[in-house]
């Protein structure tokens, strides 16, 4: 018998790791770490983010070297450790978050290219990648024109894309990080049919998820990691939401309705019959004084578009905005930042942050006029306000000039909404504030909404999770098809009455 010890269901691991240690600066990012994947399994690794997943990821793909005494086998080979070619060769593929992905190249060439490289220069077979493209979608059940830039596409059929990707290059076992983060429910729902599809192919899926529902739907096992060290491997079969984020966390979040009355408090927005053609119709709603009023739905709702339109990055096309009892027309969103509105967008990676920038940078860049002395930008009044919202939302980090992409994606989250709370808002969306965000992080981030709408601060919170709207908004609407279609009050509704309507 190898090292890799037969499973219990007579199944030999495709993927067994014993005895993973690594170092990064005096600081022990794993500690004696065993994981082990079987063929077309679908396996959870679990954990919040500083966990030690990623690093765990980057050395099975040969990105990082484990210390001496790391025992590695794979499809019946023994590695001390793998380098990223050979991986690759032997059919390991991983789809991070940011999916690297080419936009401005065509659906087949991102798909195709790495097949097609050679050793020497060559013409480009076209014809050989548009088909070894088509092919590794139809494996899918999905048909794009493989011809269109990648950038014509959503982020879901993008993921998609990349997924096909690692077909061609003929996978044995694909780590999928955060696969979900930037998907509704339909298009999650889609994506782990496909995830099915590769199992039942044979190929395993290593899943990555902060969603924990997910987790549990599509994963038989999971592994679970806190600290860099392992708390244990748990078949899904009977384990609970709580359970795992106990067992990654340490701690028992206990989730309550946080919703209150705020009848007697000031319309801050006043929303009538908003309407941009195509993309939402007839919207009325009021926020008011201290209140989080929550929106979801399911894809093409409509939520995304109505918010871009409140912050001007958008015109519509009839309909009344009126912002502390006065109409205004945003001719973009600067108008929108002077009349204290704000937006976090629902995708950090690229929109929400300038990752390769400091904290300090992303955190002021919305803010400029506030730094200002005697015309000029003012270091000291920079590091004052930067420190002063990092201390005020309790965000861990290194340095103010160390790059925003070093913090964790809760940290990171949290320095996203101190950009917009720097420009003294009186009204905040956030879209989607907890993509990308393990569960300890999200319960933070929520602790820091409910403290912002105490201040008297009028917030808009988007979510397609309902229990996210659920439990930490004081009225909940839902959109579908670009219209309001419900309005719930959690103190009288059940979690189970919107869900019910969502996914009707």
């Amino acid at each position: 018998m190898s090292q890799a010890e037969i499973a219990s269901d007579g199944t030999r691991p495709l993927l067994s790791l014993r005895d993973i240690n690594i170092t990064f600066g005096g600081v022990r990012a794993l500690k004696d770490v065993s994981f082990e994947v079987r063929p077309g399994e679908v396996h959870c690794l679990a954990g919040e983010n500083g966990s030690g997943k990623s690093t765990l990821i980057k050395i099975i793909t040969g990105v990082y070297r484990p210390a001496p005494g790391a025992q590695i086998e794979y499809d019946g080979e023994t590695y001390s450790h793998m380098s990223p070619v050979t991986a690759q060769q032997k059919g390991i593929q991983v789809i991070w978050q940011d999916l690297a992905l080419f936009p401005e190249m065509s659906v087949a060439e991102n798909i195709a290219f790495q097949t097609v490289l050679g050793r020497w220069p060559r013409l480009v077979n076209y014809r050989k990648i548009r088909s070894l493209a088509i092919n590794a979608l139809k494996r899918l059940g999905v048909a794009f024109d493989v011809d269109l830039p990648l950038k014509e596409f959503a982020i879901a059929q993008r993921q998609i894309v990349a997924i096909a990707r690692a077909l061609v290059g003929e996978a044995k076992i694909v780590f999928m990080d955060e696969p979900t983060a930037s998907l509704t429910q339909s298009e999650t729902d889609h994506l782990l049919d496909i995830v099915r599809t590769l199992s039942a192919e044979g190929v395993a899926v290593v899943f990555v998820s902060h969603r924990l529902a997910e987790v549990l739907e599509i994963s038989s096992r999971l592994t679970v990691l806190r600290d860099g060290a392992m708390v244990g491997v748990y078949p899904t079969s009977g384990m609970t939401q709580s359970r795992i984020t106990e067992l990654m966390t340490g701690k028992n979040f206990d989730n309550h309705v946080r919703a209150a009355p705020k009848d007697d408090q000031p319309v801050v927005l006043d929303v009538r019959s908003l309407t941009r053609h195509g993309q939402f119709a007839d919207i009325s709603l009021t926020v008011k004084r201290g209140e989080t009023l929550g929106i979801t739905g399911l894809l093409g709702a409509g939520r995304t578009e109505l918010a871009l339109a409140l912050f001007g990055m958008t015109r519509p096309h009839a309909g009344t905005i009126t912002l502390d009892g006065k109409q205004v027309e945003f001719s973009s969103n600067r108008d929108a930042i002077k009349a204290g509105v704000a937006y976090l967008s629902e995708d950090r990676l690229s929109l929400g942050l300038i990752q390769p920038q400091s904290i300090a940078d992303n955190l002021v860049i919305a803010s400029l006029p506030k730094i200002q002395a005697g015309g000029f930008l003012s270091d000291e009044k920079k590091e004052t306000l930067v420190a002063g919202w990092i201390r005020e939302l309790g965000v861990k980090i290194g340095q103010q000039q160390d790059a925003v992409s070093t913090l964790s994606g809760g940290n990171q989250q949290r320095i996203a909404i101190a950009k917009w709370l720097a420009t003294s808002p009186k009204l905040l969306i956030l879209d989607a504030p907890t993509v990308g965000v393990d569960v300890g992080a999200r319960a933070g981030i929520f602790d820091i909404v409910a403290k912002l709408a105490a201040t008297g601060l009028a917030i808009i919170l988007i979510s397609d999770e309902v229990p996210e709207v659920y439990f930490n908004a004081d009225r909940v609407l839902h959109m579908k098809q670009g219209r309001i279609v419900g309005a719930f009050d959690p103190r009288q509704n059940s979690l189970q009455d919107i869900e019910a309507a969502v996914y009707a």
